[in-house]
């Protein structure tokens, strides 16, 4: 599997970037779950390479700028490690509610609305791609 480079573009949009150098990439999860490993395409829309079980690797051949090579004319391997993923007290509690309480049952709980909405959205890539491109400069 190939991808390219994730950079940010004058549009403001996150997306590859076409490159002629090869390098290798090993995705290492060391997390207590299941990784979902992306890339985003040329036109900056994600593409899914799948789940990285708990203590599994994803080795992927990609394209940089620049790479490395052992002395022996080798590739080298970047490790990029997954460790626990870092989430607000609020995402947590979240997460906890929709593991615990059926959705239909989420208006019945005694917390503001707003939470209850936030309960109801489920987690959007494109969402979060789209905020984090209105803060690239």
């Amino acid at each position: 599997m190939e991808e390219q480079e994730v950079v940010s573009v004058e549009n403001n949009a996150l997306r590859s970037l076409n490159s002629d150098v090869k390098t290798y990439v090993n995705f290492i999860n060391q997390s207590k779950q299941s990784a979902r490993a992306w890339w985003l395409d040329f036109s900056g829309h994600p593409v899914s390479y799948g789940d990285i079980r708990t203590n599994g690797l994803l080795r992927m051949d990609t394209f940089l700028t620049a790479t490395e090579y052992e002395e022996d004319g080798d590739p080298k391997f970047l490790n990029v490690v997954i460790a626990t993923p870092v989430y607000s007290l609020q995402e947590c509690c979240l997460m906890l509610i929709r593991n615990l309480v059926e959705e239909e049952d989420y208006g019945r709980l005694d917390i503001p609305e707003s939470l209850k909405t936030d309960l109801r959205q489920q987690p959007d890539l494109l969402k979060e791609l789209g905020l984090i491109n209105r803060c690239v400069i």
